[in-house]
């Protein structure tokens, strides 16, 4: 896979969201990538999706961050009433036969039930009580889904910035649709937002059971840790059903 311009994701937006459903920031994020086995990942996916793997691996993401001024196009960013709010995602990278790169959620926490709403088109939304509280030199993550026992808890130290991404970089990051399935059908989310302004990021504590609940394997070996300050000017796009010729 490695050194197949083909298969290397973009760096900025692959296109244009020019009718947004919903805008909004995705501030103090932090990526923790595992890598698994391709097959243990495999079993996770509906058809006619299949991993994206790099190196030989399949990999699976850890990614908490704050929901910023989330609010439909035509309202301005800090509007009293205008929500922000913690999410967490468990993402992994997949394919269609015919090549396009996306994310697939294996489980969302948040704490906005508007968010729920999205469980019409299969995104994976779980409720429960999470928060991010940033002290001098770290950031601190943690939650609990309200209905079982899945929870995490993360503490980061932010380094340096990255100031030149490398391939893996790129392809652990920037991803420009995500992929979910509802009523026999394959939806497509696309998004657009600047290029995502990466630093280097330590663990202090990392604890969760996330990718269990899951139905992986717990995580085995030295994860790679991102840290950003966030992306401001996320637009996101309607979800829309593919076609059965482009998901087969």
């Amino acid at each position: 896979m490695r050194g197949d311009p083909r298969r290397v994701v973009a760096y900025g937006a692959e296109q244009r969201v020019r009718l947004p459903a919903l805008r909004a920031g995705w501030l103090t994020q932090t990526f923790v990538h595992w890598s698994y086995p391709v097959e243990a990942v495999q079993a996770l996916l509906p058809e006619p999706l299949a991993v994206d793997a790099y190196e030989g691996a399949a990999w699976v993401g850890l990614t908490p961050f704050v929901m910023a001024d989330v609010r439909p196009p035509g309202v301005p960013a800090g509007l009293p009433g205008v929500p922000t709010f913690p999410e967490t995602n468990l993402r992994t990278y997949v394919r269609l036969p015919g090549g396009r790169d996306g994310l697939w959620f294996l489980s969302l926490e948040v704490t906005c039930p508007l968010m729920l709403a999205a469980r019409a088109v299969g995104v994976p939304y779980h409720p429960g009580s999470l928060d991010v509280a940033e002290r001098r030199e770290t950031v601190a993550y943690s939650g609990r889904r309200w209905a079982g026992r899945a929870s995490y808890r993360l503490v980061v130290r932010p380094g340096g910035p990255v100031e030149r991404p490398t391939e893996r970089d790129v392809w652990l990051t920037s991803r420009w649709r995500a992929y979910t399935r509802r009523l026999g059908l394959l939806w497509e989310t696309p998004v657009e937002h600047e290029p995502w302004p990466l630093a280097d990021a330590g663990i202090e504590v990392l604890e969760e059971t996330l990718t269990t609940s899951a139905g992986l394997p717990a995580p085995s070996g030295e994860p790679v840790v991102h840290f950003s300050e966030g992306v401001r000017h996320v637009r996101l796009g309607a979800p829309r059903p593919l076609p059965q010729a482009a998901a087969a």
